[in-house]
């Protein structure tokens, strides 16, 4: 064993407090980055060979051991944009140059991208990708930034409508039988809000051969605001009173030996199952008509009730951007309606410890960690995305300055082994004199 040996080994022991020092350094620096993962110094024996009554000091090899896979605590925040992942998985997401990454940083904000269109992008200027579908969520190549457009949706006019209703089989006509519900629907022309009401009436009992008959008097009423013009004005046609009044009156046969409907005549005499209605006083023509799928009526010996559902929606501004469990990306306006702009799918490796760490919390797939598999949330071996919330860095900041205090004090001890080698030297070097 020489001195310079001994010297030499204290360096590699300073050498290795130091990077012990330099992660402890990032962990606290990083304690509050969102979904930030510790890294720890990880120390191995360097051995040279030795000989009987000749022994040659090594030294310290040190390695960086990431803790990926291991789980944060998830946090609450006030933003539906803010997303964390429960379990495993990452967020797919690009730089502005496009090149593609991992993260669980969760903290998007809506910002403008270009012109009206907004995208969704993280603290560290990630931009999220999801997949159009939940079909297509196992394909990378398929996924791309999410649009939001702050252009006011679309209005869409309702065209059908189904009723769910049983008409008491154990009433009769002398009780004069009635009842009423209604139903929603937006117009084709400015997509404005109406409502049709619907009386039925008993006015034919079932017989031994035949079955009951009821009817359906439909009215509807709408006023119609154009844009540009301040009056309000009424739909009017020719052939029908206007709002409020009669649209169309439908007779209805019940089958007496399935319960169910038999036939269904309008007014005009067409007998069908699927009855096409006006809105707001408007013949039930083109645009404006309405399909009334009647195929669940019944009637049972049972209370009677009505239930009525159109499709449809007015133009409306946009209010939120919200991700589901399941990762499906919702626009959210302001009369309530949903559309769906994407699926947020999650990536997972073999072993998420040995991706290659970037800039900005993002990760990159190596030979170490396996390719991705894109998934589901919620699917198996997948997390969930809990909106509402941030995943918070998984550092101990008790155990940070615990190492540091450690690294600190044999960093100390190794300066002194130094130290001492060079006092040895010393004494060499005078010993000439």
């Amino acid at each position: 064993m020489s001195i310079f040996g001994t010297m030499k080994t204290a360096v590699s022991g300073m050498n290795a407090q130091a990077n012990r020092l330099g992660t402890v350094g990032d962990n606290i620096a990083n304690s509050n980055t969102t979904a930030y993962k510790k890294v720890t110094t990880a120390f191995s024996s360097f051995v040279l060979p030795s000989t009987d009554g000749v022994y040659n000091s090594g030294g310290v090899q040190t390695s960086v051991v990431n803790s990926i896979s291991q789980q944060g605590a998830l946090v609450s925040t006030s933003s539906t944009t803010d997303l964390a992942i429960s379990g495993d998985g990452f967020f797919y997401v690009q730089d502005p140059t496009g090149a593609r990454y991992y993260t669980r940083n969760g903290s998007f904000t809506i910002q403008q991208s270009d012109g009206n269109k907004s995208t969704l992008i993280n603290s560290a200027g990630f931009t999220l990708l999801a997949a159009p579908d939940a079909a297509a969520a196992g394909d990378p190549g398929q996924y791309q930034p999410i649009i939001v457009e702050a252009d006011k949706l679309t209005k869409v006019a309702s065209t059908s409508a189904t009723m769910n209703a049983n008409f008491d089989s154990r009433l009769l006509t002398a009780d004069n039988p009635e009842f009423t519900s209604t139903v929603s629907f937006y117009e084709a022309n400015y997509g404005e809000k109406g409502i049709y009401t619907v009386t039925y009436k008993k006015i034919a009992d079932a017989t031994a051969t035949t079955g009951s008959k009821w009817t359906a008097e439909i009215k509807s009423s709408i006023d119609l605001k154009k844009p540009g013009y301040d009056p309000e004005i009424t739909a009017v046609d020719p052939a029908v009173a206007g709002s409020g009044t009669a649209v169309d009156t439908l007779t209805i046969e019940f089958d007496p030996t399935t319960n169910k409907i038999k036939t269904i005549t309008n007014a005009a005499g067409t007998v069908s199952n699927d009855q096409k209605i006006g809105v707001g006083g408007i013949a039930a023509t083109g645009e404006n008509a309405i399909t009334f799928d009647m195929s669940k009526v019944t009637e049972l010996a049972s209370d009677s009730f009505s239930k009525i559902a159109a499709d449809g929606s007015a133009s409306s501004s946009l209010q939120d951007v919200r991700v589901d469990k399941d990762g499906t990306v919702y626009a959210v306006y302001a009369n309530g309606t949903k559309k769906s702009l994407g699926v947020v799918g999650l990536a997972t490796f073999a072993s998420p410890d040995q991706l290659e760490v970037s800039t900005g919390n993002v990760y990159s797939a190596t030979s170490g960690s396996g390719n991705a598999t894109f998934g589901i949330p919620q699917q198996a071996g997948v997390g969930t995305i809990v909106s509402g919330s941030l995943e918070a860095s998984n550092v101990d900041l008790a155990n940070e300055l615990t190492e540091m205090i450690e690294a600190q004090r044999t960093y100390t001890a190794n300066s002194k082994v130094f130290q001492t080698g060079a006092d040895i030297l010393d004494v060499l070097v005078n010993l000439k004199r």
